[in-house]
């Protein structure tokens, strides 16, 4: 403890006698100043040395703080230049063999010789060893845990065993002493207010040091005095006390301490901010535990036990019902013994339980039982949906073999074809005809990965992936799942979904499907995947390769009417109100809304317009006088009185409108919407420069196409001679093609006989029949490749009106695939080369008619 002296008229310290010489005692961690009284502990035999040494009658020794603290043997080198004369007021011998001294300061000193003496004959022992002029005070060590009030000298890597006496050598100095000045400004008076503030806040924010040592800094008018006792109190370093004492000057004492004590009050305030922090979250924590831990006691004396207790109870018990395999059920049981041990407050306590609510909600183990009695679910399909008989065999096929066996993998169906044909709603009729559930989720827009594989842990607010939230909502693992519109799966940095699909719908992989938020394998070979597409071009060739592909091209007119008869018109009169006692809507106008007002291969746009006449209808019946009124209202739509619900017709055929003409070849294309017909322009241009190109193209044709026309260009030109065209017409003429409708792209090789023809007919002058409509793909050699989408090009074909159907030989195996109706209704005509398109579809050259002129002569 150190006690400063009252403030007393200054006493000069010059006019004692003091010795020349004095004994040097080491200082350890700490510096005394002038007037302090400070309690030194010593215990090395050449400090006891030094301190027995003393003039019995006035013991005064030098105070000089050691350099370095872990010194066995302290040298004058170790020792800082500037000290402090102190006298020894109180010396107790204890028991370890040391002394326990008081010593008080006098003077501040600055050590000029030091000899090490013999403690026997106080005759030195070596060399005197003068102290450099020029040490500086030494950089800030480390500070040690203590408050200084030791002298121990600290014995290195060798701790110093206790002495029983003084020691044979001591060191003894020879000192100058340093005089302070006595100048006071208005500069010192500033200083002096500034750090007694500083002291005061010090102290008080820091809740160190002692009341007397701020009432004797009250109480000094001394500007040294103040400097000496605001360096003791707060907690500066060994260096920077030593730097204090070293400054002789009053004035610049102060203004060092006072940036000291700065630098503290920051520290201190930043620290009291920090604890202010923590305190205030363990005090929330403190709180929190308090009111759980009454809650519990009030549970126990109601009887009702621990709540978190009885919930892990109760997760160990669903865990077990779960009916989970061994090493899911292993993970499951180590999480919940993990959720005694996390602080009730911890986020982990949120997240494992979230964790093993999903491996409990999920359907290990249920299933639902087939129905295997084929007649009824047959007629259960037949009761859904008209048509579609691949797709309602092949599940019959699968329910036969499940009835046989049952141990048949479920297939990986994919139900392809233009928007409109039923293939969402297939889904759902096929899963009540087998007696399961039905989930569905779409894939349309999906760009990232974990959508289909789900998050790992690590993120915060991770769940599975669409399909094992798809499988927790159907509560049994072998739903029919649908993944609809698996065509419009897109791709970014995110990851590819596509290639994630691939273990989904492989049979061989997704008995262990693995989701990177369960991390646990889960099976899927129960599940009868059904995906859905309007083109089969953008899916991946690896996970199409996948899947079972059944083409659902769309529907004749005759299947459009039964639907509308069947599904359409009942379900929108009871949506809109209205029974048949109503409205009464025939075939006829049913026929004439399909063929004037729709255009497509399914019948969502039909039931739009259905809808709109039963609107009409609706508002007729509720804007009738009474309810019997409303009853007498009678609706009877015909094909003479659709115009007046549904306005003048919106798509013709054009079969009136197409005449025979020279140039113009009627072809046949797939889009997304089914199939269409394509009308080809072609003419021939004369006063061509050898700069143009022979060949002029337009209409948006995609490459594939723009090179089939060339290959019929090709094929004609070479023919030239058998359409009546000269070898040198080419040479000043050029040919245009064109397909109507540029706004829209089109491509694909199949159109190559509809070019060949167009522009056959344009040279030769011989008109194309209107009636005649033809596909297939063409070859130098005039030779009718095979083409695809046979049924869809039919359809379109019959819906146009024509009579002729022109389709290459090899495509007679596809001749089942179109509906009988149409079959009978049009001429089907297998052709294997372009003259026999040419002469089927070229009328025979009118006599009289203008010949392509020929070429001027040059010379």
């Amino acid at each position: 403890m150190v006690t400063p002296e009252r403030a007393k008229p200054r006493r000069r310290r010059g006019s004692r006698d003091l010795p020349a010489s004095l004994p040097v005692l080491p200082l350890i961690n700490t510096v005394v100043f002038p007037r302090m009284t400070v309690p030194l502990l010593v215990e090395m035999p050449a400090s006891i040395s030094a301190v027995l040494s003393a003039n019995s009658d006035r013991p005064v020794v030098m105070l000089v703080a050691q350099r370095r603290e872990d010194l066995g043997l302290v040298n004058p080198d170790d020792l800082y230049q500037v000290g402090t004369v102190a006298q020894v007021v109180q010396s107790i011998r204890v028991p370890s063999g040391g002394l326990q001294v008081v010593v008080q300061g006098l003077t501040r000193a600055k050590v000029t010789m030091c000899t090490s003496v013999d403690y026997a004959t106080g005759e030195p022992r070596a060399a005197e060893l003068p102290v450099a002029e020029s040490a500086e005070p030494a950089s800030a060590p480390v500070e040690a845990e203590g408050d200084g009030g030791s002298d121990r000298d600290g014995a290195g890597d060798e701790p110093v065993a206790p002495t029983t006496g003084p020691g044979p050598t001591f060191l003894r100095t020879t000192y100058e002493a340093l005089s302070e000045g006595d100048t006071r400004t208005l500069t010192t008076e500033a200083l002096m207010r500034s750090v007694m503030n500083q002291l005061e806040q010090l102290i008080e924010k820091g809740r160190s040091g002692h009341p007397e040592v701020l009432t004797t800094a009250r109480s000094t008018e001394e500007p040294g005095w103040l400097a000496d006792i605001a360096a003791f109190a707060p907690d500066l370093t060994v260096a920077q006390r030593q730097q204090l004492l070293e400054i002789t000057d009053p004035t610049d004492r102060l203004r060092a301490v006072s940036g000291f004590l700065s630098h503290h009050l920051d520290i201190v305030d930043l620290k009291n901010k920090i604890q202010g922090e923590i305190h205030k979250g363990m005090e929330k924590t403190q709180r929190e535990y308090f009111l759980r831990e009454q809650i519990k006691a009030i549970h126990r004396e109601l009887g009702d036990g621990d709540p978190q207790q009885t919930e892990i109870e109760g997760l160990r018990q669903r865990v077990i019902q779960a009916g989970m395999p061994e090493a899911v059920r292993e993970r499951a049981t180590r999480e919940i013994d993990r959720l005694p041990m996390i602080p009730p407050g911890s986020p982990e306590t949120g997240i494992v339980r979230t964790y093993v609510d999903w491996l409990v909600s999920l359907p290990w183990s249920k299933e639902t039982a087939d129905s295997l009695h084929l007649r009824d679910a047959e007629q259960i399909l037949d009761e859904d949906h008209f048509g579609l008989e691949k797709v309602k065999e092949r599940i019959i096929e699968f329910l036969a073999v499940r009835r046989l066996s049952g141990k048949l993998r479920s297939p990986i169906l994919c139900l392809a074809g233009p928007p409109g044909v039923g293939k969402t709603s297939l889904g759902r009729s096929i899963a009540r005809a087998m007696g399961r559930t039905f989930v569905r989720i779409s894939l349309g827009g999906v760009r990232d990965e974990a959508e289909i594989r789900g998050h790992r842990r690590t993120y915060v607010g991770a769940m599975p992936g669409r399909i094992l939230r798809g499988m927790r909502d159907a509560g049994a693992r072998n739903p029919i799942f649908m993944l609809d519109e698996i065509d419009k799966i897109g791709r970014d940095f995110r990851g590819d979904p596509s290639s994630a699909l691939l273990e989904v719908l492989d049979p061989e992989q997704n008995a262990t499907f693995s989701d990177h938020y369960l991390e646990a394998p889960f099976d899927l070979s129960r599940v009868l995947f059904i995906t859905t597409a309007n083109l089969l071009d953008p899916i991946p060739p690896a996970l199409r390769d996948r899947m079972e592909v059944i083409s659902i091209p769309g529907y004749t007119e005759e299947e459009k009417v039964q639907i509308a008869a069947r599904f359409v018109v009942p379900r929108q009169l009871e949506q809109h109100g209205v029974t048949t006692s109503h409205v009464q809507i025939d075939d006829e106008a049913l026929r004439l809304i399909i063929r004037g007002h729709t255009r497509e291969a399914g019948v969502r746009n039909l039931d739009r317009q259905i809808a709109q006449v039963c609107r009409k209808v609706a508002r007729t019946v509720a804007e009738a006088a009474d309810d019997e009124a409303a009853q007498a209202v009678k609706v009877h739509v015909t094909a003479e009185t659709i115009d007046g619900f549904l306005g003048p017709v919106r798509f013709e055929t054009g079969e009136g409108a197409r005449r025979d003409e020279a140039g113009v070849a009627y072809g046949l294309a797939v889009t997304e919407t089914g199939g269409d017909l394509i009308e080809v322009e072609a003419t021939w241009i004369p006063g061509r420069t050898d700069a143009q190109a022979p060949l002029v193209l337009t209409g948006q044709l995609g490459d594939v196409m723009q090179e089939s026309v060339r290959a019929a260009f090709s094929y004609v030109r070479g023919r030239a001679a058998d359409f009546g065209v000269t070898p040198n017409f080419f040479e000043t003429h050029g040919v245009h093609v064109h397909v109507p409708a540029g706004a829209q792209p089109k491509d694909g090789p199949s159109a190559g006989i509809t070019m060949t023809t167009a522009i056959a007919s344009a040279l030769s002058g011989r008109a194309v029949r209107s009636d005649v409509a033809m596909t297939g793909e063409v070859t130098l050699r005039g030779k009718v490749l095979a083409i695809g989408g046979v049924k869809q090009k039919a359809l379109a074909a019959h819906r146009a009106g024509m009579k002729v159907l022109i389709l290459p030989a090899e495509n007679r195996k596809d001749l089942p695939d179109i509906p009988p109706d149409i079959r009978k209704a049009l001429r089907i005509v297998w052709v294997e080369e372009v003259d026999e398109v040419l002469r089927l579809a070229l009328r025979p050259t009118p006599k009289g008619s203008a010949r392509i002129p020929a070429p001027p002569s040059t010379t």
